[in-house]
């Protein structure tokens, strides 16, 4: 199969960058064509000022963009392309392309910027779904796009313009949302139910196992707001005897939870810093457990994946995503979001329970190697291929249980739903 696959990175990278090299990978392994179109926001910074003006109409609709991928298209008339990410600099103008092409479109939503302009549904240190229960107005509102009006507004008239446009309905084949929960979230905020399927992310190459008990608990992740990692620092605060803590990673809030932690005397906790993948995940295998305290709808944390694979059971928010792939009292525990007093109550008693957590570990051994493989996920995606190229995108009756929603409600009523989120609202 000829496979285009396109990707516009931030200018800090994430997660988003590491699932499209796996799969892009992946495609290469299994003996496809595969073409890339790849842009970074790290542009903008060679633009001078007269350029920079310009990219106002560039991030709602890239002209220059759109003729350059027109020319791809034409050169290497893929059977299907795989859209992971256009903002900024790829714009949305490129799926009109492969639709004047004839050439159907896999899109992978990797986070909520469809629905929400800050692209997380969070807010002022809270869930916010406002833009999905009002307009995007609100989102100008409260510049929810890296704290800029000016800034939101022009992501929130991309977003309204291609809405009123039909561009992704009517050119996207098929959507790829990453967890049941976050599909509902989609089909809550307007896109067409029968078009998003779920494929989850996957962890390759399998890394080594712990074979002990483990010797610690172990926080991976971004140290910013939403993660909580200051809820995790209170129930450390409150446990009733010292437990070892690991803390991996770097944020904004990364001096500001050092004093915390300096504040409540906790020696035990310990900050690494940001850890090459390898040296994470050897600590992963060294854990009794993952603790993972986020309070934002998580859309697909690869971290616990990789937990898991490494047989390392986890703790998490009793939310979103993390309550749908962890399963308490099998693969880990739940604690009720933002609680710190019932974080240190579950983290007091896996630490006092080698034995069944040894059990959880083996389970979420189990469930790595059911679903979150790259062998389980290939196939997965090429079924979406395969039914983005024949155009049968409905996904409520595939026969393959990963592709189908558990529940079909909140079908699009595209008029309805265009209409009420014009510019003219904006």
């Amino acid at each position: 199969m000829k496979i285009l696959v396109v990707h516009n990175t931030y200018q800090q990278p994430g997660g988003e960058d590491v699932v499209f090299e796996q799969e892009l990978q992946s495609l290469q392994r299994m003996g496809h064509q595969v073409t890339t179109y790849v842009r970074s926001n790290w542009e903008i910074e060679t633009y001078s000022p007269l350029q920079r003006l310009g990219l106002v109409a560039k991030i709602v609709w890239a002209t220059d963009t759109r003729k350059e991928f027109i020319e791809l298209l034409r050169q290497e008339r893929p059977d299907v392309v795989h859209v992971h990410n256009t903002f900024v600099m790829i714009s949305p103008s490129i799926y009109s392309a492969c639709g004047e092409a004839g050439v159907p479109v896999v899109q992978t939503l990797h986070n909520y910027r469809l629905i929400c302009p800050g692209a997380t549904l969070f807010r002022n240190g809270h869930v916010c779904e406002e833009c999905i229960q009002h307009t995007l107005l609100r989102s100008v509102r409260y510049g929810c796009y890296r704290g800029s009006r000016p800034g939101t507004a022009l992501t929130a008239v991309m977003l309204a313009t291609h809405r009123q446009l039909q561009t992704m309905t009517k050119n996207v084949d098929c959507f790829i949302a990453l967890t049941q929960f976050s599909r509902n979230k989609f089909i809550e905020g307007g896109l067409p139910a029968e078009k998003i399927a779920v494929k989850p992310n996957f962890v390759y190459p399998d890394p080594c196992s712990r074979t002990s008990d483990g010797d610690r608990a172990l926080f991976v992740g971004r140290l910013s707001p939403e993660k909580r990692v200051s809820t995790l620092l209170d129930a450390w605060k409150l446990l009733c005897s010292p437990i070892p803590l690991d803390i991996i990673g770097g944020g904004p809030q990364q001096s500001e939870l050092l004093s915390l932690a300096s504040l409540l005397k906790l020696p035990g906790v310990q900050f690494k810093g940001t850890l090459p993948r390898a040296q994470t995940l050897a600590a992963m295998s060294e854990a009794r457990f993952l603790v993972f305290c986020s309070e934002w709808y998580e859309n697909f944390p690869c971290t616990i994946a990789e937990a898991f694979a490494c047989r390392t059971p986890v703790i998490c928010s009793r939310m979103g995503a993390m309550a749908e792939i962890v399963e308490d009292g099998r693969t880990g525990l739940h604690f009720t979001t933002g609680d710190a007093a019932d974080l240190a109550s579950k983290v007091e008693w896996a630490w006092s329970h080698p034995k069944q957590m040894r059990e959880m570990g083996e389970e979420a051994r189990k469930e790595y190697e059911t679903k979150y493989t790259a062998e389980k996920n290939y196939p997965i995606l090429m079924d979406i291929y395969e039914r983005a190229i024949s155009g049968n995108s409905d996904v409520q009756h595939a026969p393959n249980p990963a592709l189908v929603g558990r529940d079909a409600s909140g079908t699009f009523a595209a008029s309805g739903y265009l209409q009420k989120q014009t510019l003219d609202k904006l």
